[in-house]
């Protein structure tokens, strides 16, 4: 970024390539597999990172800072529509349990059959994201889509530690029950 804003056209499309399909997956899985407000959140996402260029200071992982601007476009958008509901809930899911979850298998023969069953997967997991109330789909997707460490979670939205662990629970717990209720 620092390079970005120095001048160097380069830069900024490896930027762009490197986290480009990640904030539109985070964008599109909050906006419940809405493509056009996905779109749109993810253009002006993009359109901040270029207005900021001249006054970037790296204080944090690029990404985390990335993640800063699009969780609070988000934030506007859920505010524009109908705001946030907050929702604070606890329960014993584990992290790893809903990784597997997220994780997509990768075939790579383009076998029909495999792209069949891995867009109805997606299909299955955006609808139940989308039953995910949006505090622990915001921690879930920064998690999951941005890499971000549970530290890294609380300092940007301003929760502790144990929040963001809860709302990871939770939000592991409610898509584990959703999709297996799908089978």
């Amino acid at each position: 970024m620092r390079d970005y804003g120095r001048g160097d056209a380069r830069a900024f499309e490896t930027l762009y390539a490197r986290h480009k399909a990640a904030t539109y997956r985070y964008f599109l899985r909050h906006a419940a597999g809405d493509a056009a407000t996905a779109a749109e959140l993810h253009q002006d996402l993009w359109l901040k990172v270029i207005g900021a260029r001249d006054r970037y200071e790296p204080r944090s992982k690029f990404a985390t800072w990335l993640y800063t601007l699009a969780r609070h476009r988000m934030v506007d958008h859920w505010r524009s529509r109908n705001g946030v509901t907050l929702v604070s809930l606890e329960d014993e899911a584990t992290a790893a349990q809903a990784e597997e979850l997220m994780s997509t298998s990768q075939d790579a023969s383009n076998d029909p059959q495999h792209a069949a069953i891995d867009a109805q997967t997606r299909s299955r997991l955006v609808a139940a994201l989308a039953g995910v109330p949006k505090l622990q789909r915001d921690a879930f997707l920064l998690h999951i889509e941005g890499g971000l460490s549970l530290e890294e979670i609380a300092s940007l939205t301003a929760a502790t530690g144990e929040t963001v662990k809860s709302r990871l629970r939770y939000a592991y717990r409610r898509l584990r029950a959703t999709l297996e209720d799908l089978q």
